[in-house]
This record gives C-alpha cells, sequence and structure tokens, in this order.
C-alpha cells in the first residue's frame, strides 16, 4: 500500500461521495457489499487488467484492455503512443475504466486520463516516481519508456466497489 493518510482520506471520501449519488438500484447492490478505502488499497496491489473505455470522435464507445496499477488511490496505465486509445484520449480525456475479479471484485471508475510522459512536452510531476514503479514491476529494459509508451492518471470522479465478501478478499 503506498496511500498517504490524505490519499486514503480523499479515496474514501469519493467512494462515499460516489455511493451516495448514485440510483437507488446502485445503492442497494452495492451498500452492504463495498470496502473501505484502506480495504481496497491492501487488495489492488500489482498489475490489476482494466477494462477501459474511450470515445471516438463520432461519439462511439471503443473498450480494450490495458494493464492498470491503483497507486495513491488512484488508476495508472499506459498503451502504445500509436494506439487508437491514445488518440482517443488526446481529444476526449474522459474515460471509465472497470476492474473485476470473477464474482467477488469489482472497481469501477469515471474520469479524466491525465498523460503522466506526453510526447514532446514536459513529464508530469508523478512520472518519475511512477517510472521507477514500472520498472520495477516490468523490468528496467521491458520498453522504450520515452517513446514506445504513454502513460496515464485516472483522475476520478466517480468510483465504486462492490465486494459481497470482503474478509474473503482480505485474507487472500
Amino acid at each position: 500500500m503506498r496511500e498517504t493518510p490524505e490519499e486514503l482520506h480523499q479515496l474514501q471520501a469519493l467512494l462515499d461521495a460516489s455511493l451516495s449519488s448514485s440510483n437507488s438500484h446502485l445503492r442497494s447492490l452495492l451498500t452492504e457489499r463495498t470496502m473501505t478505502a484502506e480495504q481496497l488499497t491492501g487488495v489492488l496491489d500489482g498489475m490489476c487488467t482494466l477494462a477501459l473505455s474511450t470515445v471516438t470522435a463520432k461519439g462511439e464507445p471503443r473498450i480494450s484492455g490495458v494493464d492498470g496499477h491503483f497507486l495513491h488511490g488512484t488508476w495508472y496505465f499506459g498503451t502504445a503512443r500509436d494506439a487508437g486509445k491514445a488518440r482517443h484520449l488526446a481529444a476526449r480525456p474522459a474515460a471509465s475504466a472497470a476492474h473485476m475479479r470473477g464474482e467477488d471484485l469489482g472497481v469501477f471508475t469515471h474520469g479524466t486520463a491525465v498523460p503522466l510522459n506526453p510526447e514532446g512536452a514536459e513529464p508530469d510531476a508523478d512520472w518519475p516516481e511512477l517510472l521507477a514503479y514500472l520498472k520495477d514491476h516490468y523490468g528496467e529494459n521491458a520498453f522504450e519508456w520515452d517513446t514506445d509508451v504513454i502513460y496515464y492518471r485516472l483522475r476520478p470522479h466517480w468510483m465504486t466497489v462492490f465486494a459481497p465478501d470482503v474478509a474473503k478478499l482480505v485474507a487472500g
């Protein structure tokens, strides 16, 4: 777990606000089947496959898989610089991500994708720390980090968690 107490507090506030602003059907499904920020950050360790949704210029949704890393209370993910999703996010940074583990866990997030290492521009302040984490995870020479891949932080404005058996997830 890499979150500071302030980041955990912000994540918990987001989870609470998202659930309370959801419709009654979603609240009925999640209210007794969710996790705290601290529990969630303990479970989302390492690489988590995300279904990432972007939007084309025609307003058509597109979904694809990406490696997600939940750090500091938010998702980070990457893709090839020439991938369709990179073009979509450059023009329309709104994105949704879902991480699901069978029927045991679902984490659903809507937000704005912020590029961390844009080509030809100053990297985001978070990039050096994330790059060190990624090189540790994938290996120093896994990619040509400055030219092959672009990484994003998904700045969430809505996030919910479905976890029918929290004890099972936390113990696992």
